[in-house]
Protein backbone atom coordinates (compact mmCIF):
# COMPACT_ATOMS: atom_id res chain seq x y z
CA UNK A 1 0.00 0.00 0.00
CA UNK A 2 2.63 2.49 0.83
CA UNK A 3 4.46 1.39 -2.59
CA UNK A 4 0.73 2.33 -4.69
CA UNK A 5 0.61 5.60 -2.65
CA UNK A 6 3.90 6.58 -3.21
CA UNK A 7 3.43 5.70 -6.96
CA UNK A 8 0.46 7.53 -7.26
CA UNK A 9 1.92 10.81 -5.76
CA UNK A 10 4.50 11.04 -8.20
CA UNK A 11 2.37 10.86 -10.93
CA UNK A 12 0.40 12.93 -9.18
CA UNK A 13 3.42 15.59 -9.35
CA UNK A 14 4.26 14.55 -12.96
CA UNK A 15 0.87 15.67 -14.26
CA UNK A 16 0.99 19.18 -12.01
CA UNK A 17 4.42 19.77 -13.65
CA UNK A 18 3.22 18.48 -17.21
CA UNK A 19 0.18 20.67 -17.05
CA UNK A 20 2.33 23.83 -16.46
CA UNK A 21 3.63 23.35 -20.24
CA UNK A 22 1.84 23.50 -23.30
CA UNK A 23 2.30 20.59 -25.75
CA UNK A 24 3.61 22.35 -28.64
CA UNK A 25 1.60 20.74 -32.14
CA UNK A 26 2.81 23.36 -34.76
CA UNK A 27 5.34 24.14 -36.72
CA UNK A 28 3.76 28.37 -36.80
CA UNK A 29 6.21 30.21 -33.94
CA UNK A 30 6.43 33.77 -32.87
CA UNK A 31 8.93 34.92 -34.13
CA UNK A 32 8.55 33.88 -37.50
CA UNK A 33 4.99 34.67 -38.04
CA UNK A 34 3.35 36.17 -35.11
CA UNK A 35 5.68 38.79 -34.41
CA UNK A 36 5.40 40.40 -37.89
CA UNK A 37 1.58 39.84 -37.54
CA UNK A 38 2.31 41.70 -34.34
CA UNK A 39 4.50 44.79 -35.37
CA UNK A 40 2.50 45.36 -38.49
CA UNK A 41 -1.30 44.91 -36.87
CA UNK A 42 -0.51 45.95 -33.17
CA UNK A 43 2.59 47.81 -32.19
CA UNK A 44 0.67 51.06 -33.02
CA UNK A 45 -1.11 50.74 -29.31
CA UNK A 46 0.86 47.93 -28.15
CA UNK A 47 4.25 48.65 -27.56
CA UNK A 48 6.03 50.42 -24.53
CA UNK A 49 4.74 53.78 -23.94
CA UNK A 50 1.54 53.02 -26.05
CA UNK A 51 -2.22 52.94 -25.22
CA UNK A 52 -1.95 49.41 -24.06
CA UNK A 53 0.69 46.60 -22.65
CA UNK A 54 3.43 45.48 -25.25
CA UNK A 55 3.40 42.66 -27.24
CA UNK A 56 6.47 43.07 -28.76
CA UNK A 57 8.62 40.62 -27.28
CA UNK A 58 7.76 36.55 -26.55
CA UNK A 59 8.07 37.16 -23.14
CA UNK A 60 5.60 39.71 -22.97
CA UNK A 61 2.95 38.22 -25.70
CA UNK A 62 3.30 34.48 -24.04
CA UNK A 63 1.16 35.39 -21.03
CA UNK A 64 -1.39 36.78 -23.39
CA UNK A 65 -1.83 34.53 -26.02
CA UNK A 66 -5.40 33.34 -24.92
CA UNK A 67 -6.70 36.76 -24.53
CA UNK A 68 -5.24 37.19 -28.03
CA UNK A 69 -7.00 34.51 -29.64
CA UNK A 70 -9.98 35.31 -27.99
CA UNK A 71 -10.04 38.69 -29.37
CA UNK A 72 -9.38 38.42 -32.81
CA UNK A 73 -11.73 35.30 -33.36
CA UNK A 74 -14.42 37.88 -32.09
CA UNK A 75 -13.07 40.94 -34.32
CA UNK A 76 -12.85 43.15 -31.38
CA UNK A 77 -8.80 43.42 -31.59
CA UNK A 78 -7.43 45.06 -34.09
CA UNK A 79 -10.02 47.76 -33.24
CA UNK A 80 -10.92 48.32 -36.82
CA UNK A 81 -14.51 47.76 -36.88
CA UNK A 82 -15.10 46.90 -40.63
CA UNK A 83 -16.41 44.09 -41.99
CA UNK A 84 -13.62 42.97 -44.37
CA UNK A 85 -14.71 43.35 -48.70
CA UNK A 86 -17.62 45.49 -47.59
CA UNK A 87 -15.72 49.11 -49.23
CA UNK A 88 -12.11 49.62 -50.17
CA UNK A 89 -10.44 51.32 -47.50
CA UNK A 90 -7.00 53.05 -47.22
CA UNK A 91 -4.97 52.07 -44.02
CA UNK A 92 -6.89 48.78 -43.63
CA UNK A 93 -5.85 47.41 -39.85
CA UNK A 94 -8.62 44.49 -39.96
CA UNK A 95 -7.10 40.75 -40.00
CA UNK A 96 -8.07 38.78 -42.46
CA UNK A 97 -9.66 35.40 -42.34
CA UNK A 98 -6.10 33.97 -42.63
CA UNK A 99 -4.09 35.45 -40.39
CA UNK A 100 -7.17 34.78 -37.60
CA UNK A 101 -6.87 31.44 -38.44
CA UNK A 102 -2.78 32.01 -38.48
CA UNK A 103 -3.36 33.10 -34.64
CA UNK A 104 -5.59 30.30 -33.45
CA UNK A 105 -3.65 27.86 -34.69
CA UNK A 106 -0.24 29.12 -32.93
CA UNK A 107 -2.08 29.42 -29.66
CA UNK A 108 -3.73 26.13 -30.05
CA UNK A 109 -0.11 24.68 -30.82
CA UNK A 110 1.47 25.53 -28.11
CA UNK A 111 2.27 29.77 -28.72
CA UNK A 112 6.09 28.72 -29.95
CA UNK A 113 8.60 30.90 -29.52
CA UNK A 114 10.64 29.72 -32.28
CA UNK A 115 14.31 30.90 -33.02
CA UNK A 116 14.78 34.62 -32.13
CA UNK A 117 16.94 34.88 -34.45
CA UNK A 118 14.40 35.06 -37.61
CA UNK A 119 12.88 37.77 -35.60
CA UNK A 120 12.38 41.20 -37.54
CA UNK A 121 13.22 44.17 -36.61
CA UNK A 122 11.35 45.77 -33.71
CA UNK A 123 9.36 48.62 -35.27
CA UNK A 124 10.15 52.13 -34.44
CA UNK A 125 7.57 54.36 -32.22
CA UNK A 126 4.60 55.62 -34.36
CA UNK A 127 4.21 59.74 -33.93
CA UNK A 128 1.53 60.65 -32.35
CA UNK A 129 -0.82 61.92 -35.46
CA UNK A 130 -1.07 65.75 -35.79
CA UNK A 131 -4.24 67.23 -35.44
CA UNK A 132 -5.94 68.04 -38.92
CA UNK A 133 -8.82 70.48 -39.98
CA UNK A 134 -12.15 68.01 -39.98
CA UNK A 135 -13.40 67.32 -43.55
CA UNK A 136 -16.72 68.88 -44.84
CA UNK A 137 -19.23 66.13 -44.39
CA UNK A 138 -22.98 65.19 -44.83
CA UNK A 139 -24.51 63.30 -41.41
CA UNK A 140 -27.05 60.51 -42.34
CA UNK A 141 -29.37 59.07 -39.93
CA UNK A 142 -31.74 56.12 -41.42
CA UNK A 143 -32.01 57.65 -45.04
CA UNK A 144 -30.99 60.29 -46.76
CA UNK A 145 -31.11 61.18 -50.53
CA UNK A 146 -28.31 63.50 -52.00
CA UNK A 147 -29.37 66.55 -53.78
CA UNK A 148 -26.71 67.26 -55.73
CA UNK A 149 -23.84 65.00 -56.84
CA UNK A 150 -20.95 64.34 -53.54
CA UNK A 151 -17.53 62.92 -54.35
CA UNK A 152 -17.00 60.67 -51.06
CA UNK A 153 -13.50 60.57 -49.74
CA UNK A 154 -14.56 58.52 -46.32
CA UNK A 155 -17.42 57.76 -43.98
CA UNK A 156 -17.22 58.71 -40.03
CA UNK A 157 -19.34 57.25 -37.91
CA UNK A 158 -21.26 58.85 -35.15
CA UNK A 159 -22.31 56.03 -32.68
CA UNK A 160 -21.49 52.38 -31.29
CA UNK A 161 -22.85 49.17 -32.63
CA UNK A 162 -23.56 47.16 -35.63
CA UNK A 163 -25.08 48.02 -38.98
CA UNK A 164 -24.57 48.16 -42.24
CA UNK A 165 -24.58 51.76 -45.30
CA UNK A 166 -25.06 51.60 -48.90
CA UNK A 167 -25.80 54.09 -51.52
CA UNK A 168 -28.49 52.98 -54.04
CA UNK A 169 -27.68 55.01 -56.81
CA UNK A 170 -30.62 56.38 -59.49
CA UNK A 171 -29.68 53.70 -62.16
CA UNK A 172 -30.46 50.93 -59.62
CA UNK A 173 -26.86 49.94 -58.62
CA UNK A 174 -25.90 49.79 -55.33
CA UNK A 175 -22.73 50.91 -53.67
CA UNK A 176 -20.61 49.39 -50.51
CA UNK A 177 -20.30 52.58 -48.07
CA UNK A 178 -19.56 50.34 -44.67
CA UNK A 179 -20.71 47.30 -42.34
CA UNK A 180 -19.99 47.73 -39.05
CA UNK A 181 -19.79 45.05 -36.62
CA UNK A 182 -19.92 45.63 -33.00
CA UNK A 183 -17.73 49.02 -33.33
CA UNK A 184 -16.40 50.89 -30.19
CA UNK A 185 -16.20 54.73 -30.81
CA UNK A 186 -13.75 54.13 -27.83
CA UNK A 187 -11.37 53.57 -31.01
CA UNK A 188 -12.82 56.47 -32.96
CA UNK A 189 -11.34 56.81 -36.70
CA UNK A 190 -12.51 57.82 -40.15
CA UNK A 191 -12.52 54.89 -43.09
CA UNK A 192 -11.09 56.40 -45.57
CA UNK A 193 -11.58 55.43 -48.96
CA UNK A 194 -8.32 54.08 -51.47
CA UNK A 195 -10.56 55.73 -54.37
CA UNK A 196 -13.40 58.37 -53.61
CA UNK A 197 -16.82 57.72 -54.34
CA UNK A 198 -18.70 59.88 -57.00
CA UNK A 199 -22.01 59.87 -55.99
CA UNK A 200 -24.64 61.11 -58.38
CA UNK A 201 -27.70 63.37 -57.05
CA UNK A 202 -30.46 61.56 -56.40
CA UNK A 203 -28.46 58.64 -54.95
CA UNK A 204 -30.31 57.14 -51.49
CA UNK A 205 -27.66 56.47 -48.61
CA UNK A 206 -29.51 53.84 -46.42
CA UNK A 207 -28.05 52.77 -43.07
CA UNK A 208 -30.02 48.64 -41.90
CA UNK A 209 -31.27 47.56 -39.50
CA UNK A 210 -33.69 51.01 -39.89
CA UNK A 211 -32.54 53.10 -36.12
CA UNK A 212 -29.29 51.19 -35.68
CA UNK A 213 -26.50 53.70 -36.62
CA UNK A 214 -25.54 57.45 -37.87
CA UNK A 215 -22.62 58.18 -40.02
CA UNK A 216 -20.95 61.47 -41.65
CA UNK A 217 -19.99 60.84 -45.17
CA UNK A 218 -16.60 62.78 -45.84
CA UNK A 219 -16.73 65.32 -48.84
CA UNK A 220 -13.60 66.22 -51.09
CA UNK A 221 -12.91 69.86 -50.88
CA UNK A 222 -14.52 71.55 -53.65
CA UNK A 223 -12.71 73.53 -55.91
CA UNK A 224 -12.23 77.47 -55.65
CA UNK A 225 -13.51 79.55 -58.56
CA UNK A 226 -10.63 81.84 -58.87
CA UNK A 227 -10.88 85.48 -59.49
CA UNK A 228 -8.64 86.16 -62.75
CA UNK A 229 -9.41 89.95 -63.19
CA UNK A 230 -6.25 92.04 -62.44
CA UNK A 231 -3.97 89.01 -62.79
Amino acid sequence: MKLAGKILGAVAVLAIHSSGHDVITTQITFSREISRLIYSRCASCHRPGGAAFSLLTYEEARPWAKAIQEEVLERRMPPWGAVKGFGDFRDDQGLTQEQIELIAEWVDGGAPEGDPKLLPTVPVSHAKRAETKPAPGIQVEGSLTLKSASKVTGIRVNNAGSFMAVAKLPDGSTEPLLWLYQYNPRFDHPFIYKDALSLPAGTTIEISPAGTGSVTLLLAPRPQNRDRKGL
